[in-house]
C-alpha cells in the first residue's frame, strides 16, 4: 500500500482543539468513567453508543471530566424519576444524531467558505478551519443554546394550538396530529448530477436546500428532512402547505432548478424528528407522479382547500385516476397559484 502524500494537520493542532473542547486530555478509561458516574460499565457503553460513538476499548484513556458531568446529568434525571431509563436513552440518541449532522454541516460550510474565499484546495481549507475553530467554535456553541430555546418556544406554541383544537382526546386509534405534508424534488437530478464537477454539484445542492428552507420557513412551515435531491416539509394548515408548495415552484424556477412536488392533508405520527403515516406515503407517491413544474394533491385534500377562504388564489385541475401500489386508486389534482406573491421572488 502506498502511503498518502497529502499534507495532514499537525497532531498538536488537533490535540489542542480536542483538549479545549473537552476540558483537558483524557484521563479516564471505561471502567474509571463508569465508577466516577456510579453506573455499571454496560450502561456507560449503551449511553456512548446512543450518542453515536464506537465502543472504547478496555483500558484506553478516552474520557474527561466533561464526559463525567454530561452523563451524570442524564443519570440524575433517571434517579430522580424525572424520566425513565428508556426515555433517557431516547433523548440521548436524539442529541447524538442531531449533533452529528449539525457539526458536520457547520464544519463543511466553514471548509467551503475557506476554499472559496482564499482559493484553496480542500485539504488546505480544512487546515484553515482547524485554526479558525478556536474563535468560531464558542460562537457556534452559544448559538446552539439560543436556537434551542427559540425552537422549543415555537414548539410549545404549536402544542398549545394542537391541544386547543383537539376534540377527541379519548380516541386512541387515530394518529394524533393533523398536518399538511409536502414533498419536492429536482427533476432529472441523476442525469444532471452526473455531468457536474464536485464543486458544481455542491453549489447546486446549496442553491436547492437554501432556497427550499427559506421559502418553507418564511410561511411558518418546517423542513422535516432532506433526502438527496428531495425535501419533505410539514405545515400546520393546508393553506400554508399549498402556498409553500406553489411558492417553491416559482423560487426554484427563478434559480434554474425545475422541480415537481405534492402537498396533502391528513393525520400523522411525529417520532424521532420525522413524520409517519399513510398521508406521508401518499405525498411521496404523488410527487413521483407529478410532471415538470407541477404540484399534485389528492382529491380529498383538494376539496378541503377549495372550501377555504384562500381557494380563489389557486386553480385546480382534476387528472385521470391512477392505481398506486399499496394505496389503491388515487385521484390526483394539479394545483397552481394564480399570482406570485412578493415573498416568493
Amino acid at each position: 500500500m502506498t502511503e498518502s502524500t497529502e499534507p495532514r494537520p499537525e497532531r498538536s493542532t488537533i490535540r489542542d482543539q480536542e483538549e479545549r473542547l473537552l476540558g483537558g486530555p483524557p484521563t479516564l478509561d471505561v471502567a474509571e468513567m463508569a465508577a466516577a458516574v456510579g453506573i455499571p460499565t454496560q450502561v456507560l457503553r449503551v449511553y456512548w453508543r446512543s450518542l453515536g460513538f464506537a465502543d472504547v476499548p478496555e483500558g484506553v484513556k478516552h474520557f474527561t471530566q466533561v464526559d463525567v458531568d454530561g452523563l451524570k446529568a442524564i443519570v440524575d434525571l433517571v434517579l430522580t424519576d424525572a424520566v425513565n431509563l428508556e426515555t433517557a436513552q431516547d433523548l440521548v440518541r436524539a442529541q447524538g444524531h442531531s449533533m452529528d449532522r449539525l457539526v458536520l454541516w457547520q464544519v463543511e460550510s466553514l471548509v467551503a467558505d475557506a476554499r472559496h474565499r482564499y482559493r484553496l484546495d480542500d485539504t488546505s481549507a480544512r487546515l484553515v478551519v482547524l485554526d479558525r475553530l478556536a474563535v468560531i467554535g464558542p460562537v457556534l456553541r452559544d448559538q446552539l443554546g439560543y436556537v434551542w430555546r427559540r425552537q422549543l418556544a415555537a414548539l410549545l406554541a404549536r402544542m398549545d394550538k394542537d391541544v386547543a383544537l383537539s376534540k377527541d382526546t379519548a380516541t386512541t386509534d387515530r394518529l394524533p396530529l393533523e398536518r399538511a405534508i409536502g414533498f419536492i424534488d429536482i427533476i432529472s437530478y441523476t442525469s444532471r448530477a452526473a455531468r457536474l464537477a464536485p464543486t458544481e454539484l455542491s453549489s447546486l445542492m446549496q442553491v436547492f436546500e437554501s432556497g427550499a428552507r427559506d421559502v418553507i420557513a418564511a410561511h411558518g412551515a418546517r423542513v422535516v428532512k432532506t433526502i438527496g435531491d428531495a425535501v419533505l416539509f410539514v405545515a400546520d394548515d393546508l393553506e400554508t402547505g399549498a402556498m409553500v408548495a406553489t411558492g417553491l415552484l416559482d423560487v426554484m424556477d427563478a434559480r434554474g432548478l425545475p422541480i415537481r412536488g405534492s402537498v396533502v392533508w391528513g393525520r400523522v405520527l411525529s417520532r424521532s424528528g420525522d413524520v409517519f403515516g399513510p398521508v406521508v406515503n401518499l405525498a411521496s407517491r404523488l410527487s413521483d407522479l407529478a410532471g415538470p413544474a407541477s404540484i399534485l394533491m389528492d382529491d380529498v385534500s383538494a376539496a378541503l382547500l377549495e372550501g377555504m377562504d384562500s381557494a380563489s388564489m389557486f386553480s385546480f385541475e382534476e387528472l385521470k385516476p391512477v392505481d398506486v401500489h399499496g394505496l389503491g386508486e388515487v385521484r390526483p389534482v394539479r394545483l397552481a397559484r394564480h399570482a406570485t406573491s412578493d415573498w416568493a421572488q
